[in-house]
């Protein structure tokens, strides 16, 4: 088995906006009142994406430059980096899609980052979704199942640890073996007393890895 890898959601994770709030802001309003109904139920994360990433009506130059404008962890990329040369293999694991990741990953120069994510893809004017539901990672409610990812990946690596910040996140949670949580998570997570660690930055994450011995010290 190999070492370790870390793994991490990307919206208020690695960035610090989530980018269906970019739309909304910017281009839908409406989003707002939708917003209200997924959280109170009424609608599936998916169906809840699906509507917002449908609903920017610009050309693909314009949505890629709302894209890198998305504010993330600015210690993100070193803090990758500093994984990969000690050792640990970075993935990415996220209930949006890797359309915009992709974009992210490449402005940063951020390389051999695996993404586990909804496929996404530009087409008059907006981003869809391609879902496959016989894939092994589908899950109905969010796209992708990040249970099923988190599982997998541990009959690959002897440890596995993994961050988060929302209620999607508490689901894989259970299964990794350390978990870093963010913003609402960690409610969440104590609620459901599961363990982890409170953090606010990857700098947080990367001082809790250098105590454990996973990292070394700059």
């Amino acid at each position: 088995m190999k070492k370790w890898a870390f793994v991490s959601d990307f919206d208020g994770t690695i960035s610090n906006k989530d980018f269906y709030w970019v739309i909304i802001e910017k281009y839908y309003p409406e989003g707002r009142d939708l917003f209200k109904k997924w959280k109170a139920g009424q609608m599936k994360d998916i169906e809840f994406l699906r509507s917002i990433f449908t609903s920017i009506n610009q050309h693909e130059e314009q949505i890629i430059e709302d894209i890198l404008n998305i504010p993330i962890d600015e210690y993100v990329p070193a803090f990758i980096q500093h994984v990969q040369n000690n050792g640990g293999d970075f993935y990415i694991l996220s209930a949006g899609t890797d359309y915009y990741i992709h974009h992210i990953l490449k402005e940063y120069n951020i390389q051999n980052v695996t993404v586990f994510s909804n496929e996404g893809y530009y087409e008059d004017q907006n981003v869809h979704l391609n879902m496959d539901p016989s894939h092994r990672h589908h899950s109905e409610r969010y796209g992708i199942d990040k249970s099923k990812v988190i599982q997998e990946l541990k009959q690959e690596y002897e440890t596995v640890h993994f961050a988060g910040d929302s209620e999607p996140d508490s689901h894989p949670a259970v299964y990794a073996d350390a978990t870093f949580a963010k913003d609402a998570l960690q409610e969440i997570l104590s609620e459901k007393n599961i363990a982890f660690t409170p953090v606010a930055t990857f700098q947080d994450i990367q001082a809790d890895l250098e105590k454990k011995g996973y990292l070394s010290h700059d």
